[in-house]
């Protein structure tokens, strides 16, 4: 088959779909609370079912990440992201306020587009498929290239549990083609209502510029400050943990240690007894020219890769107790390819004396590729804490917790999620971890609650007419004119 007969076959798949999606959702529009709860119960049933088997299948396709902590964002995807929106209301009245007299009813908002990366395929569409029923909405997955047989079989496993339950056919469905062609068809179709991108960002940029309701995520350059009041040993067997957790490859994973530097040389001790590996300057250069092209972007082949994977790629050995690769780096910038997002177990470590050049230091990598996204801080001190609550241009801040379970909501009291959005300094409508809220609207039924003002009830006082009569503007009214005076003589 050739690539154009490819293109035509993705681009009439996403158009079948779409017409199948409409069918089923305008059905599904008409269902009751009791109905959706039932549907979605069961769809998160299945898919926590198989976690471990799509976890593995996740895995072996992409080459990216452990399958043992895939299927763990598996069960959070489908457990977790559950629990958390089963008692929402998504059916007719959500919330009646009697003082203002107001009704807030909920409202589908269609057919959601769910772009899926290969990173985290089957949780995130686990996450994206649950939201988006539990509102009333169609959903139509269209899953990176690398990672469509993972994705298949998660949305065929949860739309056989749909329809069993009683959803309609069609309701959930995964294109198996994909071209660029054919999901720009599937982003721009009219019956489009809501998209969903999680991926790199020329697709989030893509996905904006579709003149459709947008929910796009940007990269996260997480920096991890670990203060002088820190719990220094809790600090370092979370923050290893969270580097080496899937190779890295959630967007919330710390990206580099800012330490204090009255504590740095503990806190590495520490961190080298949990499994980090700190490099010299030579290995650090091998790793550099490995991990980025000369032009800034990722080589895509060390991306979700253990650490001993990579230091055969870059040609040296490490401990066998090695869990994730350190970096002592000391700027930040295009001159530093290390202090960008790093999709794999490399870990940038820098040294800064008090929590103000902490900041500073946090606050330069945040702007230079993680706008909107997360920030961790270890910390007991809650001026510290709150310091960096109130100055960092991120909407994630966790404290005294792992970045990657923590900010998706695992570990932390945050909405559970898999799309993190990185608010209006990144690029995204929202700052918020993408949930059901995000994917209905509200249509207010609202009674009066005060009589008009008087002024409003009556004409007021008519004015005299134009100062200027208008003139003929045109050779049609002048010849009506003529015409007339001739009939009336």
């Amino acid at each position: 088959m050739s690539e154009f007969d490819k293109d035509l076959q993705s681009i009439q798949q996403a158009r079948q779909m779409m017409q199948l999606a409409r069918a089923a959702q305008l059905e599904w529009a008409t269902a009751s609370q009791a109905e959706v709860d039932r549907v979605c119960a069961a769809m998160a049933d299945v898919a926590y079912q198989a976690s471990e088997r799509l976890g593995r299948m996740a895995a072996e396709e992409t080459g990216f990440g452990v399958p043992e902590h895939k299927k763990l964002k598996n069960e959070f995807a489908s457990k977790n992201v559950w629990e958390s929106i089963k008692n929402i209301k998504t059916v007719g009245v959500v919330n009646h306020d009697a003082q203002r007299k107001i009704y807030d009813i909920a409202w589908p908002m269609g057919i959601v587009a769910a772009l899926t990366p290969s990173t985290n395929p089957t949780s995130t569409t686990i996450n994206k498929t649950l939201i988006s029923v539990k509102a009333r909405n169609a959903i139509v997955v269209a899953p990176h290239p690398s990672a469509v047989k993972s994705c298949l079989e998660t949305v065929q496993i949860m739309a056989e549990a749909a329809v069993a339950a009683g959803a309609p056919k069609n309701l959930v469905q995964c294109m198996s083609y994909i071209t660029l062609q054919g999901t720009d068809e599937l982003l721009s179709h009219k019956y489009i209502g809501v998209i969903l991108a999680t991926g790199g960002t020329p697709m989030v940029r893509a996905a904006h510029s579709k003149g459709k309701p947008a929910y796009g995520v940007g990269p996260g350059n997480v920096p991890a400050y670990v203060d002088r009041s820190a719990d220094l040993e809790k600090a370092a067997r979370y923050i290893v943990a969270s580097k080496a957790f899937d190779h890295s490859v959630i967007c919330a994973t710390e990206q580099a240690v800012v330490a204090d530097k009255p504590i740095a040389e503990r806190l590495q001790q520490l961190m080298q007894n949990e499994g980090a590996y700190f490099m010299d300057e030579d290995q650090t250069q091998k790793i550099r020219e490995l991990l980025f092209h000369p032009n800034g972007a990722i080589n895509t082949d060390t991306v979700g890769k253990s650490a001993h994977v990579l230091a055969g790629m870059a040609g040296f050995q490490i401990p066998p107790s090695a869990r994730i690769l350190v970096a002592k780096l000391h700027q930040v910038g295009p001159e530093e390819p290390l202090s960008r997002e790093k999709l794999t177990t490399v870990l940038g470590w820098y040294e800064e004396d008090g929590w103000e050049l902490g900041c500073d230091r946090a606050l330069e990598m945040i702007y230079f590729g993680g706008r909107g996204h997360s920030i961790v801080i270890h910390a007991t001190d809650d001026d510290v804490i709150m310091q960096f609550g109130l100055e960092k241009p991120v909407f994630r801040i966790g404290v005294n917790t792992m970045g990657t379970l923590g900010m998706i909501g695992l570990t932390t009291g945050v909405m559970p999620s898999l799309t993190l959005g990185s608010g209006g300094i990144g690029g995204s409508i929202t700052g918020d971890n993408i949930t059901v809220y995000h994917l209905f609207n509200l249509k207010r039924l609202a009674y009066e609650t005060q009589a008009p003002p008087e002024e409003a009830m009556h004409p007021g006082t008519v004015p005299a007419g134009p100062l200027f009569a208008p003139e003929a503007n045109d050779l049609e009214e002048m010849v009506k004119d003529v015409v007339d005076e001739i009939l009336r003589g």
